[in-house]
């Protein structure tokens, strides 16, 4: 009797699970990435497929396709995005600068000083500014649906010496993308932009093409620029490494609200995921190149003033030649003062 029992449980239980497992989900988001599973992109979009599917009770499932099996290039991913073929998608600032020219606001140098005011400000009003200027420009198609991190700070690094000063990189040739606003930064400070594709960065450094490039030090460490001759970072923040995520407006905006607040929630997890991600992974990619005979230097404060001094010219150049610059600079530093007033009047209050 008690055999059987069990056989007729275990037979039921194994049809209940064929019937869940056919039953196909309410919606279905296609999330694609153009990187690997070693990058904090992927990261977030696990904590976002685990949070949205469990969230809403197997009535969303989320398909992840990282690479480029969807999508190679910005614009490209961009426009499947618009086009519905792709329901969402990650960017860097300069992936979607050609579309949404003023996303580049997240590469102005030094106006956000550290990791609690970048997250403070990107999880607020700010991005929801932008999320309405790109609407707007998208003729209501895409959708910005959070900021998060991909790679911590950008740095100064080069193979010559020592960056302590904006005079110390005079004359050295730094590797930006094809982009205007980081190669205004670089004449700013002295030196000499010169744009060079990634895949070839590390023969440029061996054979002196460039002398130096600003990325964050997971990235220096993970594709081995040390050994070409990359020695030295100095730890100047000028840039927090911004990841957009965007979602077809449409398919969002075809869901529930109770599925809408599912996806909005998964996103914010997402989010504190990729904030999260780059600083553990820095940990030991710094503890690497230095053990590696690498030089890593800390500016102080009058020499990180020295830098923002130096490179000011480069916001207003931002706000004459961008579209819709001056807007989104305003909302920036606006968000940033809230940001620092907000956390030194909580500092205070946990000093005493």
């Amino acid at each position: 009797m008690f055999k059987s029992t069990i056989k007729a449980l275990t037979a039921a239980a194994m049809l209940a699970g064929s019937a869940i497992a056919v039953q196909a989900a309410d919606y279905t988001i296609r999330a694609t990435a153009n990187s690997n599973e070693n990058d904090e992109d992927y990261d977030g979009l696990v904590v976002f497929k685990n949070f949205v599917e469990a969230a809403s009770n197997g009535a969303i499932e989320v398909e992840l396709f990282i690479g480029t099996q969807l999508c190679a290039k910005g614009a490209e991913c961009l426009q499947g995005v618009a086009d519905g073929t792709i329901d969402v998608y990650i960017s860097t600032s300069g992936g979607a600068s050609g579309i949404f020219p003023y996303v580049q606001v997240l590469d102005l140098p030094y106006l956000m000083a550290n990791d609690r005011i970048a997250e403070e400000v990107l999880a607020g009003d700010f991005t929801r500014k932008m999320r309405e200027m790109a609407l707007e420009d998208s003729g209501g198609t895409i959708r910005l649906m959070t900021i998060g991190n991909t790679g911590g700070w950008r740095n100064f690094a080069n193979t010559k010496r020592r960056v302590q000063s904006p005079s110390d990189m005079e004359g050295l040739k730094i590797r930006t993308v094809v982009a205007d606003l980081p190669q205004e930064l670089v004449r700013a400070l002295g030196a000499s932009p010169t744009p060079i594709p990634w895949p070839e960065l590390f023969t440029s450094f061996q054979t002196g093409v460039v002398e130096g490039s600003k990325n964050g030090i997971t990235d220096i460490m993970g594709m081995k620029f040390p050994d070409a001759g990359l020695q030295y970072v100095t730890l100047d923040g000028h840039a927090y490494m911004g990841a957009l995520w965007w979602m077809n407006n449409a398919k969002f905006m075809d869901m529930p609200e109770d599925m809408r607040r599912v996806v909005v929630d998964g996103f914010s997890a997402l989010q504190q995921a990729t904030f999260a991600s780059p600083k553990r992974k820095s940990i030991q990619a710094y503890e690497d190149f230095v053990a590696g005979g690498g030089d890593l230097y800390v500016p102080t404060p009058e020499e990180k003033a020295a830098f923002k001094e130096a490179a000011a010219p480069v916001y207003d150049w931002f706000k004459g030649n961008i579209d819709g610059g001056d807007v989104i600079f305003d909302a920036l530093v606006s968000a940033v003062a809230d940001a620092e007033a907000s956390i030194n009047e909580g500092m205070a209050k946990d000093l005493n």
